[in-house]
Order: C-alpha cells, then structure tokens, then sequence
C-alpha cells in the first residue's frame, strides 16, 4: 500500500458515505503514522476504517469499495469498513490519537502502540509479522505496549496471554525465541 493509495481510498470513502472523519485502525495506518514506514509493513491491501460520527455507515463503504467490489478489482486495494469494536484497545485511546488531512477529509489514527495493541489481542500470523516489525525497527516498545495490555478490560482479555504473545513477538523480533 502506499500513501496516494490510502488517501484515494479516504476520498471514496468520503464520498460514499457522506462523512468528512474517519478512524483508521487497520495496520495501514502507518502511513499517515510514520514518515518512512519498512516496506514490510506496507503488504496488506486494505484500509479498515469507518466515519467517525456515523460508524453504521461503514456498511456502505464496505459495500461500495470493500473485497471483491469493481474497485478492487479495478486498483488491487480496497477499503474494509469495520466499526469501533474491530480494534480493541485501551479505553483512552482517543486521548493520544492524532489528526491526518487530506485536503477536507480528516483521518483519526490511534498511536501507533494503541494500534499494536489491537494487533495482539487479534493475534494473528499477519499480526505477529506486523508486531515484529516495529519491534525490530524499534518503532515501538515493548514496555509501553505492556503498560496498555494492561490498560484492557481484564473480565474481557487474558492480559496474561496477550503479555506472554507480546513478549514472544519481542524476542522474535531480536533473534533470541528459542
């Protein structure tokens, strides 16, 4: 994915669903998050995001631009409109949020550890690959990662699980996982 591909995906969202804000949450979001993101983190072909004010309306963009849509067909990317429950992270996450514009169209991004945590609680293989990444280039921390695990909900998420799967993408990403 790159940047003008991001931003194309903004402006259809825009003007399918009549909304000017959106939260992007997906791993793509480190375009508007990083200056020079590695290229290894840049192989997904979707944005997950949805309006900020009408997150219903997600259903449409996924509709209109979603997989398999004549839009990714046409481009080779797409939009996934998710809602606000698709990335679990801390509560206050909005509170270190940033603002990206692109020209009227604004873009809520969560920081980038608030974004990681949502990685490890989803925990996939792709999850992993994106989590070791930043570890290796130092683009996050794994201390500050710890410390909003367990900023979760801990009735709802195994804040030990997601600990000891932090910890292991953490030696992974050193060449030290036995």
């Amino acid at each position: 994915m790159k940047l003008d591909e991001l931003q194309h995906v903004l402006r259809a969202s825009a003007a399918i669903s009549n909304e000017k804000s959106f939260v992007v949450v997906g791993s793509q979001a480190v375009l508007l998050l990083l200056e020079h993101p590695p290229e290894a983190l840049l192989v997904s072909r979707e944005i997950d995001l949805y309006p900020a004010l009408h997150p219903e309306r997600a259903d449409l963009i996924d509709g209109a631009i979603g997989m398999h849509s004549s839009f990714h067909e046409t481009f080779g990317y797409f939009a996934d409109g998710v809602g606000p429950e698709t990335a679990v992270m801390p509560s206050d996450w909005m509170s270190r949020a940033s603002l990206h514009y692109i020209g009227e169209i604004t873009a809520i991004c969560p920081d980038l550890h608030d974004l990681v945590v949502s990685k490890c609680v989803a925990g996939r293989e792709k999850d992993a690959d994106f989590v070791r990444e930043l570890l290796k280039h130092g683009l996050v921390s794994a201390a500050t990662l710890t410390e909003r695990i367990d900023m979760l909900d801990a009735a709802k998420y195994s804040l030990p699980h997601l600990r000891a799967w932090l910890e292991r993408r953490k030696l992974e990403s050193e060449g030290t996982a036995p």
